[in-house]
């Protein structure tokens, strides 16, 4: 049985114990949520995760960090780097988005090491694997698809990004519209290459409940992905972006029906002032489901600080009622990111999501915020490292400046509001 399923019998399992601990909740209060699809406990029945956590309504908002080969630099040992350097900037997930190299030995390996949740695209795998074999993308065939889908889930894959959403109807829509950017997301392009060679429905769209029954089998969440969202400001927002929405609102449904986890995607660029809005349409439109954006970015022109763009949309985005942010590095738009980038990417994408927990009145980031200032009206350095969100680069600032942790920063020296106010007032006192 599922997490949902269980739920729904008014059964509270060991999952949802860990999690109900951890986010200082009750635990029928969070069984109540599983059971109404309002929150997902990402765990593959084969799979034995170290850690086990929940995404959605009430939570603290989560940080998924993305890594993977690329046919042009695929080293499983830089991988291991990746995804050691995401864990220690505190990414709750991972995702291996790898096609390059040897996708099965590369995904197993991210699977046996990893300490968090791990997410993949099957479609990229199906894809890259008829690209090698058979010369073509769109020779691949519905039952490659699903080979690959089940022998992933097998693998203890703990959810999936699957494009059931992009269908001919929303691919006129696209066509229709003309947008700038086209379609961006890497396996919508693929989807939509088999679509228009094949001239058949997106198999994923056609053969959902065969999906499902796989997913449910090892109880696998489904991350619905966003095959049309915008990649860039221009596109944001349009007619497509919201008709692929529609139809990933009706599959969230059937996923409840079918007693499987579901969380929903969604856009990746999207101007400041539409933030707030495009999250609560979507929403909306997708029956309050667990929402999972990448960034959303604000502006186009951040190449090499997009992970700064994407904190400023991600923590409006949560704010609003996102649940889950995917990390940006500063190398998005440009190459893979180095090890070195995904812990920044983490770091950023974590002070967003911690932005949204204490706008949101979250008591475990209220009570961490009003830590860090007593500790910073006793000068109390130590326990500002330890509440701080990245610690490393915090004390490293404080070593390289040569200061001890019991004295002031250089900023203000002897002239510490602080101290000078605590001096007055130990004279007045006198």
């Amino acid at each position: 049985m599922t997490q949902l399923e269980y739920a729904r019998k008014h059964k509270i399992t060991e999952e949802m114990l860990v999690v109900s601990k951890e986010e200082g909740i009750d635990p029928e209060t969070l069984r109540e949520r599983v059971a109404r699809g309002r929150v997902v406990i990402p765990k593959n029945l084969q799979g034995d995760r170290k850690r086990i956590i929940g995404i959605g309504e009430g939570l603290r908002v989560k940080v998924n960090a993305n890594i993977g080969t690329s046919p042009d630099l695929a080293d499983i040992a830089l991988e291991e780097k990746k995804l050691l350097s995401a864990v220690e900037a505190g990414a709750d997930t991972i995702m291996d988005l790898s096609t390059g190299g040897d996708l099965k030995e590369i995904r197993r390996y991210v699977i046996a090491h990893s300490p968090v949740p791990v997410g993949t695209v099957p479609i990229y795998e199906a894809a890259v694997e008829a690209a090698r074999k058979k010369g073509n993308i769109a020779e691949m065939t519905v039952e490659d698809i699903f080979d690959v889908v089940e022998e992933q889930a097998k693998d203890g894959v703990d959810f999936m990004t699957i494009h059931a959403g992009i269908t001919l109807s929303t691919i006129e829509q696209v066509r229709q519209q003309g947008r700038l950017t086209g379609i961006v997301s890497r396996g919508g392009a693929f989807l939509l290459c088999w679509m228009w060679q094949n001239k058949k429905e997106n198999p994923f769209y056609e053969h959902f409940n065969d999906l499902l029954d796989i997913l449910r089998k090892y109880d696998v969440t489904i991350s619905l992905g966003d095959a049309l969202r915008p990649g860039s400001i221009s596109d944001a927002s349009d007619r497509a972006q919201f008709q692929e929405t529609i139809i990933q609102g009706e599959l969230v449904h059937r996923c409840w029906d079918a007693g499987v986890q579901v969380m929903v995607e969604g856009p990746g660029h999207i101007p400041l002032h539409l933030v707030e809005p495009t999250i609560k349409i979507t929403k909306h439109l997708t029956c309050y489901a667990p929402l999972y954006l990448l960034g959303p970015l604000v502006i186009d022109i951040a190449a090499g600080y997009d992970h700064i763009a994407s904190a400023i949309g991600a923590a409006v985005a949560a704010m609003a009622g996102a649940d889950y942010i995917c990390y940006v590095t500063p190398s998005e738009h440009l190459a893979l990111p180095t090890p070195e980038e995904v812990y920044e990417g983490v770091i950023a994408a974590r002070i967003a999501a911690s932005a949204a927990d204490l706008a949101r009145g979250l008591p475990s980031a209220v009570k961490r915020n009003e830590e860090m200032s007593k500790a910073r009206s006793r000068l109390d350095w130590a326990t500002q490292l330890e509440y701080t969100i990245d610690k490393e680069k915090a004390k490293k600032i404080r070593e390289n400046h040569g200061i001890s942790l019991s004295g002031a920063c250089t900023m203000c020296g002897e002239f510490c509001a602080m101290k000078t106010v605590e001096a007055f007032l130990n004279l007045r006192s006198k």
